[in-house]
């Protein structure tokens, strides 16, 4: 099958807004001139979080093979500068929903590996009690809701969350990651219009990896510019490189600053690619090997740590010790995985009807 894009780099940035034509000057996704690039520490600390994220998720390979890990897995690798990016520019008090595929926005939110690992083991220490699994990770500690297993799920939530902010007047940001695969679904469109009807403080962030399960962009969308689509409904809306970390995280910044002062919701189409297959259980036949092949080399790692050499900065001892440290902090969280209770059979009806009320 033929790529619905062209795997070479995206096309800059460009902003759209409804009813006005781009004559803006054009925005490049790339990571900008040295001078505009982050201090070399913070790049380590983003290289570090997508490290994480892909030996996390090689480990759980490794244990879903071994049927330590059972039910679906879905893998991030090779879009982990989406959720490393995005969440850089999100504060603590800000709300994020998130996909099914989303052990990497839970790693990037700040979960800790351990509690994420024995939720996929279904123990009881696990972010959602062990009942969630890979799909259903949640933290209301981190205002992290969901993990939702239904395509285009979030997005409802997302405006509900960001009404909910509105009313109370809270300063935040609700950050709600989807595919290109919710395009196809009412709920993004619905969600799309209240939230720019009503100016509600959320932050889009499509994740077009080019495949909706296994049906390629160009197969189930007449126009595959999601960004053009989304400013039809009135916001603004970018195309970035979901490639390049640092171009993430500046117009994720960018966006989330804009929605923070009252300027409405925003869409980011972080064009990216997933190096897996739709999940574990997926053959893959759908792609073309070649095509991956293509896209894996424009890793958002080895892009960064290109970059990173080209700037003189002290990569190999810098990439040795953030590899030790990652192993550790997975063997840690495997660990305490394999050690951790399962659910005792008396709580198996928690959570899932409320408390009995007195009538008076």
């Amino acid at each position: 099958m033929s790529p619905a894009r062209p795997t070479s780099a995206p096309k800059d940035s460009t902003p759209r807004k409804a009813g006005k034509k781009t004559a803006r000057t054009r925005r490049k996704t790339g990571a900008g001139s040295p001078s505009d690039r982050p201090a070399a520490g913070h790049r380590t600390d983003l290289l570090e979080a997508m490290l994480r994220i892909r030996r996390f998720e090689e480990r759980c390979v490794e244990l879903y093979s071994a049927t330590k890990i059972r039910g679906f897995v879905h893998l991030y690798i090779g879009e982990e500068a989406v959720a490393v990016g995005v969440n850089e520019a999100l504060t603590p008090e800000d709300a994020v929903v998130a996909t099914y595929r989303e052990h990497g926005h839970a790693l990037a939110r700040g979960i800790t590996a351990e509690a994420i690992m024995a939720e996929m083991y279904g123990r009881a220490t696990g972010c959602s009690g062990g009942r969630g699994g890979s799909m259903h990770l949640f933290d209301a500690s981190r205002r992290f809701y969901g993990g939702n297993a239904i395509v285009a799920g979030g997005l409802p939530l997302a405006a509900g969350l960001a009404l909910a902010d509105r009313m109370r007047g809270q300063d935040r940001v609700t950050c709600c990651f989807f595919g290109d695969g919710a395009f196809a679904e009412g709920e993004f469109h619905e969600t799309a219009n209240l939230a720019a009807l009503w100016r509600l403080p959320v932050l889009f962030i499509c994740e077009n990896n080019l495949y909706a399960m296994g049906t390629a962009l160009a197969r189930h969308e007449a126009q595959t510019d999601l960004a053009m689509r989304a400013a039809s409904y009135g916001m603004v809306a970018w195309a970035v490189d979901g490639m390049d970390v640092e171009a993430v995280e500046q117009t994720a910044r960018r966006a989330a600053e804009a929605v923070r002062s009252g300027a409405g919701p925003h869409f980011l189409e972080l064009r990216t690619y997933r190096f897996r297959a739709h999940s574990m259980y997926d053959p893959d036949r759908y792609r073309d090997k070649a095509e991956v092949e293509r896209w894996k080399d424009r890793d958002p790692i080895t892009r960064l740590l290109d970059r990173m050499r080209e700037d003189g900065e002290p990569v190999e001892e810098t990439l040795a010790g953030i590899e030790r440290r990652v192993a550790a902090e997975v063997d840690d969280a495997v660990e305490a995985a394999e050690q951790a209770p399962e659910e005792p059979v008396e709580h198996l009806m928690h959570h899932v009807t409320s408390a009995s009320a007195e009538v008076s």
